[in-house]
């Protein structure tokens, strides 16, 4: 009989983190990995971030924060909310937490009861719906594919409705296939949220800035459900600030409450440190977040080519974030040089980093089996030998 929890139990492995691992383990015997699996931009931190953190020490902020964030950076995410998404959020809105991850999971730990369901398009971020399980609630999937880009229709959503509904729960820009949602496909899925008053929507927006259609839009501009968004956001991504651990919500009065009183009894204030270089991230603009886009732009179109010349691999051009999602299902079925049949994207996965010495991450810990994400953040020379790598391997099966 296991001693452990069956929460934990019940818990699956982050399936990123593993290759990331398994990567590692390689390199560390002396192979040459190339990493495709982490959701992790290749930049250095901004050096004027860095330089807020060096006089936060000299200042001596060393000591316990506040639970919900220094009100000082608080009120710099409700200036940004304001003047670059046109949201109107006062203080107390406003939680930061330790990682947008955090700030995901706060937000479900506080919203979900025992059978409650929440609603998750696929593919989702590979930890989604173990937090739910954390939360012992319930996951309800809408499948999309290559062929929709990987969005939902507001059928699909109404379909997927019933009277445990609690909670709908995307991101857009979407990790792992990079689909964006434009003010007209949220206006349409906010016609159907309408109807359903005692849903709530969780929005992950962390990749807003990492946008190459348009500018980003987020599913709180609508006034008539503003109340019952939840708006998931941070740093990592837009200013390279993955280490840093800085991430936040803004939503309404009484759940911004709860995740304070929840972060009071688990981790309580975000370091300090870290705080303090947010606030100089948020007020310096967004110059340093521009250069890196304009690179992910130039390696999007890079890969989208090199992938396009792999017989058997079917790809989409993705709208945002640093991924591709490209469907391989066409090689399931085959046999490596043991005789060893790829049977699904996990398996194809390992194929891809035992024989081509490059990670990546099956598509079925993101809830579509078909396929496999690949991150493009890694140098244009990584990527050009990356999937060289990739289509000779790939090529060896038979």
């Amino acid at each position: 009989m296991s001693t452990l929890s069956k929460r934990i139990n019940s818990l699956s492995e982050s399936a990123t983190l593993k290759m990331t691992k398994l990567g590692r383990e390689l390199a560390s015997k002396g192979i040459n990995i190339i990493s495709l699996s982490v959701g992790e931009p290749d930049f250095n931190t901004p050096d004027h971030v860095k330089d807020a953190a060096k006089k936060a020490l000299d200042d001596n902020y060393t000591r316990y924060s506040p639970v919900p964030g220094y009100p000082d950076l608080r009120q710099a995410i409700v200036n940004k909310l304001k003047t670059e998404n046109n949201l109107d959020y006062d203080v107390s809105q406003i939680v930061v937490s330790t990682g947008a991850k955090q700030s995901l999971s706060n937000v479900i730990l506080t919203l979900i009861d025992p059978d409650d369901e929440v609603i998750i398009p696929t593919p989702y971020w590979v930890s989604y719906s173990e937090m739910v399980v954390l939360a012992e609630g319930k996951s309800v999937f809408i499948d999309t594919d290559i062929e929709s880009n990987f969005k939902i229709t507001p059928a699909q959503l109404e379909a997927a409705i019933t009277p445990k509904s609690k909670l709908f729960m995307f991101s857009s820009p979407c990790n792992p296939t990079g689909s964006v949602y434009s003010k007209e496909e949220l206006a349409a899925l906010v016609k159907v949220f309408e109807k359903y008053p005692d849903i709530y929507i969780l929005s992950d927006e962390i990749y807003e800035h990492i946008n190459f259609v348009d500018q980003h839009e987020s599913i709180a501009q609508f006034d008539s459900i503003k109340d019952r968004v939840i708006i998931v956001n941070g740093f990592s991504k837009a200013f390279a600030m993955t280490g840093w651990r800085l991430g936040y919500i803004a939503a309404n009065k009484e759940i911004a409450a709860a995740n304070d009183k929840l972060q009071g009894q688990t981790t309580s204030g975000t370091c300090s440190i870290a705080q303090r270089a947010g606030i100089v991230a948020y007020e310096q603009g967004l110059e340093s977040v521009l250069k890196m886009k304009e690179a992910f732009l130039r390696r999007r179109e890079l890969v989208y080519n090199l992938l396009n010349e792999i017989p058997g691999v079917k790809t989409n051009l993705p709208d945002g974030a640093f991924y591709f999602f490209p469907e391989i299902s066409s090689f399931f079925g085959k046999k490596d040089a043991d005789g060893n049949v790829i049977k699904d994207s996990s398996d194809l996965a390992l194929y891809l980093l035992n024989v081509g010495h490059v990670a990546t991450v099956g598509g079925d810990s993101f809830g579509n089996n078909n396929y496999i994400r690949l991150s493009y953040a890694a140098s244009d020379e990584s990527l050009v030998e990356a999937l060289r790598r990739i289509k000779e391997a790939l090529g060896k099966l038979a």
